[in-house]
């Protein structure tokens, strides 16, 4: 059995260090960082959303940039993580349809100058899709963590960050792992 475990363990970190090689984190860490940057010194809003796991992701990315980049005299980040509002999305999913859960709540409360992230780990969720889609009508800037290809969201991104694998655990540790390293970059950078 501990033989068993060893080498399962082995497999999975091997394919989950695979996933991360490639230079398309630190070409999207170029890319992500100047807008986040910008949203925060014009006081904009990052809005952060996904299913699932990315659910989780969204959650996590929200707390850890508004709280743990805090920084005299910058500006503080503001970040909703539009999947913690649970009874907004259970009477949208409702009273309309499970698709527009999130993109509603953007028509609430997205402007222009905001940042949208949407995360999914196939590309093809189409309440993620449906709010790209409105940050795009509403001129917001929209940031896709993204796998399996991109699917169809990687054509509403202004900017994208595509996970090399098919695997959603993988997928799903690479965008955590963005998330800490955005946080971090976001914290000790000037």
């Amino acid at each position: 059995m501990s033989d068993d475990v060893s080498k399962y363990s082995e497999r999975y970190l091997k394919e989950t260090v695979e996933s991360l090689s490639g230079g398309y984190i630190v070409e999207g860490m170029q890319k992500i960082v100047p807008v986040l940057k910008k949203v925060r010194e014009t006081g904009g809003t990052v809005f952060f959303f996904g299913n699932g796991g990315s659910a989780s992701t969204a959650s996590h990315m929200a707390v850890d940039i508004s709280k743990c980049t805090i920084k005299e005299p910058l500006k503080r980040f503001r970040c909703i993580s539009l999947p913690d509002a649970l009874p907004t999305i259970l009477a949208w999913a409702n009273d309309a349809s499970y698709a527009d859960v999130f993109s509603e709540q953007l028509k609430n409360m997205g402007r222009p100058g905001d940042v949208a992230i949407g995360i999914s780990g196939s590309g093809n969720s189409p309440n993620v899709l449906k709010a790209l889609e409105e940050a795009r009508r509403l001129k917001i800037t929209t940031v896709g963590l993204i796998g399996m290809g991109g699917g169809k969201m990687k054509d509403l991104c202004d900017i994208k960050v595509i996970v090399p694998s098919h695997d959603m655990q993988h997928i799903e540790d690479v965008h955590l792992l963005i998330g800490h390293l955005l946080t971090a970059y976001l914290r000790d950078s000037k």
